[in-house]
């Protein structure tokens, strides 16, 4: 771990429209700056990087219009990870956002257990300016073993902007999974999730939880398991892994929610061996699609199907072609 990382800083000015007359200075500079969340204009006040008309000035005073506004906007080290030389998948950059593609087994942020060798650690080494940013840019997570697409800010503005938008629900992401069961038709999974009352390391479904919302639908069938797309509307954590074992569904390979392996009866020697081989859950983010924080241009990026989940397809199709060849030499 290192103390030291990027102090950056400028100031901004703007003069108070006679429009926002009566308003409070909080309220008038979330206005002002919209690039910047409300959290961190509020420290900055606090913090004396505001001036109105040169003076110090506290968030609740009323401003009268046409006062001149300084903000100072310093960004200083939110993350002290040591940057280390992890290679990375880039699907898409800019000086605002990274696209990337995160392997299976790799961890997001560092924390117990995983002080380094993590997503952040890697985005460091590729952008060191990336420690002045909550969460080093991150803006929504992936589970360690899903693998697939995620966006990273590389400035401040484009965060708040991207956490918007995604509160929003203004963000397209599909997700790959390969269920449990052969489903005959894809449907919506519309459950409040939260902490287990009892697991503190699973989410599950509750009547008190946040509202969660999962779009799935067919992509291929098998005999005893299914492909889906499945399209997020929330973002909670486990989501989709969650869903589909309340649907009685579960992920295969899913150490949290997936039970017990479970082989189709008569399964070939190839299926047996890749579902015991299958060591994490099958879910993959599979495309990510939104509209750019800073120029509002389009950006859709699309991660491959994994090795390790395309051969699991693979022996699928395979074990249920056998199936069904052997079925019919018994008509």
């Amino acid at each position: 771990m290192t103390d030291s990382a990027p102090t950056d800083s400028e100031t901004l000015a703007a003069t108070v429209p006679y429009a926002l007359a009566g308003k409070r200075l909080d309220a008038t500079l979330a206005e002002l700056f919209p690039q910047y969340s409300r959290a961190r204009l509020a420290g900055w006040i606090k913090s004396g990087n505001v001036t109105v008309d040169g003076e110090g000035a506290r968030p609740r005073d009323t401003l009268r219009g046409g006062e001149a506004i300084a903000l100072t906007v310093v960004l200083e080290a939110q993350t002290h990870a040591e940057p280390q030389d992890i290679p990375l998948t880039i699907l898409y950059e800019d000086a605002d956002l990274f696209v990337i593609d995160k392997p299976a087994g790799l961890v997001v942020h560092p924390g117990a257990g995983n002080p380094d060798g993590t997503l952040v650690n890697a985005l460091l080494f590729r952008d060191p300016s990336l420690a002045a940013l909550p969460r080093a840019g991150v803006v929504h997570r992936l589970d360690k073993d899903t693998s697939g697409v995620m966006v990273v800010a590389r400035t401040l503005p484009a965060q708040t902007k991207l956490v918007e938008m995604l509160a929003a629900r203004d963000v397209h992401r599909q997700y790959l999974a390969i269920v449990v069961g052969a489903m005959v038709s894809g449907g919506t999974a519309d459950a409040a999730i939260d902490r287990h009352p009892r697991d503190r390391l699973r989410m599950t479904v509750r009547e008190d939880g946040r509202d969660a919302v999962t779009h799935y639908r067919l992509r291929d069938r098998y005999r005893a398991h299914t492909a889906l797309e499945c399209r997020l509307e929330t973002g909670r954590t486990h989501q989709i892994r969650v869903h589909m074992q309340h649907i009685k569904h579960p992920i295969v390979g899913d150490p949290l929610y997936g039970g017990a392996l479970r082989l189709p009866k008569g399964a070939t020697d190839e299926l047996t061996a890749a579902l015991r081989g299958f060591k994490r859950q099958a879910l993959h983010a599979e495309v990510l699609e939104f509209a750019h924080p800073i120029t509002g241009v389009t950006i859709r990026c699309q991660a491959d199907v994994p090795a390790d989940m395309r051969g699991l397809m693979k022996a699928l199709r395979e074990d249920t072609r056998a199936h069904d060849e052997a079925s019919a030499g018994r008509r």
